[in-house]
């Protein structure tokens, strides 16, 4: 299966518990927005590609407008250290996991009415490929929804300095801010089968730490990769920019705890 090589390294067996504590959660008003894309449906198949260790499953099936409107939730995901932990983290009978890619699901043909990917999509390797499969497995009129959390770095000039150091080593890996992703949208197959995306953004804060800080850091697939030397030189730096970092909104100084400024991104891509 097409899956690039640091995303196979950096999400690979015994990285991915890291990764699972570390990333934040999906904001309840993002899971609101996506419910209204389809709100006539009641009973929902959501087909979820690149479901990684199961945070955005957990959030959906949490969220009250969700969680008694989703029949059956199909989780597709290549890296087989994030499955074993979703497999840990997800339980609930209506969601079944599967080895795939957004090119091959292994889903049947017009299932889903919803197909949601979460902080993955950068990662596609051939967005025309992917845009003929999400076609295929999409009931009519369904959509698909792409969901990110990003750091906020136009917020905080601490985030911005931190994200600077940190993409010295992204090394050409395909990331969100590169805005390759985009490139899906011109392909034959999308605009064959879906409308013009849309798209929409939010801010929000989380509290956190300078230890948490790290922990995001070090969850992220080219500094998993690192040798131990460089992840440690990587989190020295990164300490030393948050701890240094004037403009931190502090909730608690006294205890070490400040806000993390955050931004949801998703784009709607309805079924023609």
């Amino acid at each position: 299966m097409d899956v690039h090589t640091v995303a196979k390294a950096g999400f690979g067996i015994g990285t991915n518990d890291l990764y699972d504590r570390a990333r934040p959660s999906y904001q309840p008003l993002a899971l609101s927005y996506i419910r209204h894309v389809i709100e006539k449906k009641t009973s929902i198949n959501v087909a979820e590609i690149g479901a990684g260790t199961g945070i955005f499953t957990r959030a959906l099936l949490a969220h009250p407008e969700w969680s008694s409107n989703v029949q059956a939730i199909k989780a597709v995901e290549p890296s087989d250290g994030m499955r074993n932990v979703f497999s840990r983290t997800v339980k609930d009978n209506r969601v079944t996991l599967s080895e795939g890619t957004f090119e091959k699901t292994g889903i049947d043909n017009q299932w889903a009415d919803l197909i949601v990917i979460a902080q993955a999509f950068h990662w596609c390797p051939d967005f025309d490929r992917a845009s003929a499969e999400f076609s295929r497995i999409l009931k009519p009129h369904g959509a698909v929804v792409f969901i990110w959390n990003l750091e906020d770095r136009d917020t905080a000039r601490w985030v911005a300095q931190l994200r600077e150091h940190i993409e010295q080593h992204e090394d050409g890996t395909p990331q969100f801010r590169l805005g390759l992703w985009r490139k899906a949208f011109d392909t034959p197959s999308y605009q064959g089968a879906f409308l013009p995306p849309s798209e929409k953004s939010w801010t929000y804060t989380l509290p956190t730490n300078v230890g948490a800080v790290l922990s995001r850091a070090a969850s992220k697939s080219y500094i998993a990769i690192l040798p131990e030397d460089e992840k440690l030189r990587v989190q020295s730096s990164v300490k030393e920019i948050v701890e240094k970092g004037e403009d931190k909104v502090w909730i608690d100084e006294s205890k070490g705890i400040f806000l993390y400024p955050y931004k949801c991104y998703v784009v709607v891509s309805q079924k023609k």
